[in-house]
């Protein structure tokens, strides 16, 4: 034993470090896309940004053992606020943030995901976080096991990489056209659209007042078939700028089902917009919308302006940002027969947009402080805005009916 202790002392330091290092495991880091992969997790960030504000989607995959409760945290680089989140509870301190399960969703399997959003704000710069952690165990921290002698990145792509092919701008044929069931009052695609402005049985309005937005039919983009309803809204009262459908929707229900897909370029604004109006005999004409307000989607009811759900912090977490450069599935079903309401963003049934009778803190407690049902008797699509927010939107494949209908 002496004899090896002499001998290493003996060695030169530079063959000393490099052999205490190979005794020591390699870390890998995060990329900056915020993509990161350990041998403990891997975290999926998705930005969609715009000036002062952001959306995030997040996605943790365990790869470690089992859990049956999770924690993500990560540091910002920026001036990142989170203002509200859905699907986990988050919390911020300085530049240090905290998602915790939402409870139903806290049992992770090993190879197991959980998906989350969050909205926040942004001032000087929002950098995508590179330091996320699993329950305390580093996303981007190799200590579990070290590197392979052939780790993943030093396999060259594959003949056909995915990167290679550049996003498609959803030509019309991707998608076929969706069903509108039986009994429909309206069906739309589209395709009946003749000339540059809406036409047969829909036609140009502006309820109150008409400014530079516009409404026109685009042989561009679409999400079933050819064609798509376009509509270019504008910043401030006295632009609206709608397309009326000449159905009558009293004679549908008792409960009306809607379902349109809708894509547009703007993320929605912290000023209040409506998008969808439903003039309501219940309201002497006057209209339900749908909208959104503090970058969430939202139901207002114009004859006492009141909000589904409240504009409270936690009333704008419980609804959904609206994603921009997509086609999104929308569907709400509305009660004739009584104040209640559902909303689907896609399949998933957005908690905030939900009024059952029952009142509910930052939810529906102004909402039904109206108790008379609504009664919707026509569609119009379009835009208004009430102060900033100019956006581009497209509708398609619109279905209003007596029956639940599939995006």
């Amino acid at each position: 034993m002496t004899a090896v202790l002499a001998r290493l002392l003996r060695r030169p330091w530079a063959v000393l470090m490099a052999a205490l290092a190979l005794a020591v495991p390699l870390l890998a880091a995060v990329p900056a896309s915020g993509d990161g992969t350990a041998a403990g997790c891997r975290v999926d960030y998705t930005v969609d940004q715009w000036a002062g504000g952001y959306t995030a989607q997040v996605r943790v995959t365990n790869l470690g053992a089992a859990l049956s409760g999770w924690r993500l945290t990560w540091t910002y680089g920026g001036d990142q606020r989170v203002t509200s989140a859905w699907n986990a509870t988050v919390t911020q301190s300085g530049r240090s943030v905290t998602a915790v399960d939402a409870g139903w969703n806290g049992s992770l399997g090993s190879g197991g995901t959980a998906d989350f959003g969050l909205q926040g704000t942004w001032s000087s710069a929002d950098p995508t976080p590179d330091d996320f952690a699993l329950n305390g165990v580093s996303c981007g921290d190799g200590d579990t096991a070290p590197p392979t002698t052939e780790p993943p990145t030093t396999e060259p792509p594959t003949t056909e990489p995915p990167i290679t092919e550049p996003p498609t701008t959803e030509p019309p044929t991707t998608e076929p056209p969706a069903s509108c069931g039986d009994g429909a009052v309206v069906c739309a695609d589209f395709e009946d659209q003749d000339g540059q402005g809406p036409s047969g049985h829909w036609k140009f309005t502006a309820p109150d007042c008409q400014g530079s937005g516009t409404v026109a039919v685009d042989s561009q983009v679409a999400h079933g078939g050819a064609k798509s309803l376009r509509v270019d809204g504008r910043a401030g009262y006295c632009n609206h700028a709608f397309a009326a459908a000449d159905a009558d929707l009293s004679t549908a229900g008792p409960v009306l089902y809607f379902r349109m897909w809708v894509r547009h370029t703007t993320a929605l604004p912290a000023s209040h917009v409506a998008f969808v109006s439903l003039p309501d005999a219940s309201q002497n004409g006057r209209a339900l919308r749908v909208g959104g307000q503090n970058g969430a989607l939202q139901w207002n009811r114009e004859s006492d302006d009141a909000t589904l759900p409240a504009q409270s912090p936690a009333g704008v977490a419980l609804s959904r940002p609206l994603p921009t450069g997509s086609w999104q599935c929308l569907r709400f079903a509305v009660d004739t027969t009584a104040p209640e309401l559902d909303t689907w963003l896609g399949d998933e049934l957005v908690p905030g947009l939900h009024a059952d009778g029952v009142p509910t803190q930052d939810v529906d407690q102004q909402w039904l402080s109206r108790t008379t049902p609504p009664k919707p008797t026509a569609l119009r699509l379009g835009w208004e805005s009430y102060a900033s927010g100019d956006d581009t939107l497209w509708f398609d494949d619109v279905a209003v009916g007596s029956a639940p209908l599939d995006c």
